[in-house]
């Protein structure tokens, strides 16, 4: 870790902490990306995963207005927006979550707009898709880009979660970064949605992974997990409009670099 980046352990649920540290730091910009993101833990735990998405949001609006900081919130886009939804889905579509997660993560982007309203406050939300990859946990509780590549690299046999035509959109690391810093450069109040805006199913998504190994891929299917959403894609032209952001790295690409990433023992450190 570079020797002037300062790290503190602390959970957004612990107010005093992170007040603390906010008042120690004096950020002019909090970029706050911690959650519970574990859909099927926010179905059975929806207490705690409410505590750290709705609460901990909270705490973060709060600790940031006592120094007068700007937030850019991470939210959801796949989980936000529901079944009935159209493909690709726009900010302005009423959110309908079917999981705690997405509840909570709705909750906590009616925070973020609130305290726009009421204390004149400039905050943004984006709402993310499914961001992969170097360097993300192949053994955590989320991000199935990972998780593929690393079962199919040890010589396993991935598990698909139903019949495996559910999509989802897929945005590379390094183009979510440069949405974080657009929208930071941009410094306007709003939502935006961050997506390729492309349909990727889990099978095509095995199918990409075989071809980047190099030798086929045989899933295991199991049933469907409860709250999981069929189809997702976030609709960005907003975000290329006003933040001047596109998704610009292609799937086959940014899952290429995940394998070799894993491939070579996952380093620490990974060239997004």
């Amino acid at each position: 870790m570079d020797e002037r980046v300062a790290l503190h352990k602390v959970s957004v649920a612990e107010a005093d902490l992170v007040e603390a540290i906010v008042a120690d730091c004096v950020p002019e910009l909090i970029c706050h990306l911690a959650a519970q993101i574990d859909v099927r833990a926010s179905v059975s735990q929806p207490s705690a995963d409410a505590q750290a998405n709705v609460v901990g949001t909270i705490n973060v609006l709060e600790a940031a207005r006592s120094i007068d900081a700007r937030v850019l919130f991470c939210s959801t886009g796949g989980a936000l927006y529901g079944r009935d939804a159209p493909i690709p889905s726009l900010e302005d579509v009423l959110p309908l979550p079917e999981s705690p997660y997405g509840v909570a993560k709705h909750c906590a982007e009616q925070y973020v707009m609130l305290y726009n309203r009421l204390h004149g406050t400039g905050h943004t939300v984006l709402r993310l898709a499914n961001v992969y990859g170097p360097r993300q946990d192949p053994a955590g509780e989320a991000g199935v880009v990972a998780i593929f590549c690393a079962q199919v690299v040890a010589g396993e046999r991935p598990t698909i979660f139903g019949d495996g035509r559910q999509t989802r959109d897929y945005v590379y690391i390094g183009d979510a970064v440069r949405a974080l810093l657009a929208a930071a450069d941009r410094g306007r109040p709003g939502i935006w949605n961050i997506g390729s805006g492309v349909e990727v199913s889990v099978l095509e998504l095995a199918r990409v992974i075989s071809e980047v190994a190099g030798r086929p891929v045989d899933p295991l299917f199991a049933p469907p997990r409860r709250g999981e959403l069929l189809r997702s894609a976030l609709a960005s032209e907003r975000a290329a409009r006003d933040l001047g952001w596109a998704a610009t790295t292609p799937l086959p690409a940014g899952v290429a670099r995940v394998y070799r990433w894993i491939e070579a023992g996952a380093p620490e450190r990974a060239d997004w």
